[in-house]
């Protein structure tokens, strides 16, 4: 099993953290991802928290060994299921794989939270197995890249993310006192 872990703090709001998650894709970092769709949504009407359930599709260049012994293609699908509590100011996401999941699977946890000084903390990690313990070298390369992978495509989505608030709230604010 591999693991991976981030964690840093965004210079926004997290309201205004949340709700640039939902301008995420596409971005010119995260090319990647080709396609995001809501299954479901609902909003608890005890709590007030917002459960959202979304398919993102992506295209994954693989290596020859893998799509030779695997097969496949290039399209993955991973599902993605979040929490925003108004009241905690919390937003969770766990996400995992659906593509090949019989070989491989990545089980991916996001926490976004405020910070005492306004800013937004993000915590991210994710558990990437193989499930092919017969062919223990195989397993080992096949956990090797995708948790590669995985970190590439994190830091791709850290700065495409920065890229989404910043067009967000950054350009928009200074256009906004230009036209005070």
């Amino acid at each position: 099993m591999r693991y991976f872990t981030q964690a840093f703090d965004y210079d926004h709001s997290w309201s205004k953290v949340v709700i640039g998650m939902w301008h995420k894709y596409p971005n010119p970092h995260c090319t990647h991802v080709m396609s995001v769709d809501v299954v479901d949504r609902s909003v608890d009407p005890q709590t007030g928290i917002i459960r959202t359930e979304r398919i993102l599709g992506c295209k994954q260049r693989a290596p020859t060994w893998i799509v030779k012994l695997f097969g496949g293609s290039e399209d993955a699908f991973v599902r993605e299921i979040s929490f925003v509590d108004p009241t905690t100011q919390t937003m969770t996401i766990s996400s995992v794989n659906l593509s090949l999941a019989q070989f491989a699977v990545c089980n991916e946890s996001i926490r976004y939270s405020p910070t005492p000084d306004g800013r937004t903390r993000f915590t991210q990690s994710a558990e990437i197995e193989s499930r092919m313990a017969l062919w223990h070298s195989v397993a080992d390369r096949l956990e090797s890249w995708l948790a590669t992978r995985f970190e590439q495509n994190a830091q791709s989505g850290k700065l495409g993310f920065t890229d989404v608030l910043r067009q967000l709230w950054e350009e928009h604010g200074s256009e906004q006192h230009q036209h005070a």
